[in-house]
């Protein structure tokens, strides 16, 4: 996977495709920045949902759900191992043939 644009730069190329003059396209922008026009399409719509101007999950609210769905698949792992380690321990401590016990 490609390394990510630093942010600043993205705000920049952003700012500058939204204040360009009449006549100049963004892919235009796009070519003088070094970014495929696709990606600085994808930035403007990203930058109007932050901004709220148009519906959508904004930057921090996908952070906060990568970092959460992060969490979870952790917690369904210690999840797992504690399950087994129960169902090992149970089966440890059952009497087994030829006990000594009556």
């Amino acid at each position: 996977m490609p390394k990510p644009y630093p942010r600043e730069f993205r705000d920049d190329v952003v700012r500058v495709a939204r204040d360009r003059e009449p006549g100049v396209t963004v892919e235009q922008i796009a070519k003088d920045f070094g970014v495929h026009p696709m990606t600085l399409f994808k930035w403007l719509r990203q930058a109007d949902v932050d901004a709220g101007a148009a519906p959508g999950t904004s930057g921090s609210e996908s952070a906060e759900l990568r970092e959460a769905r992060k969490r979870i698949r952790l917690l369904e792992q210690e999840n797992e191992v504690l399950r087994r380690a129960a169902a090992y321990l149970s089966q440890a401590h059952l009497p087994g043939k030829g006990s000594t016990r009556s």
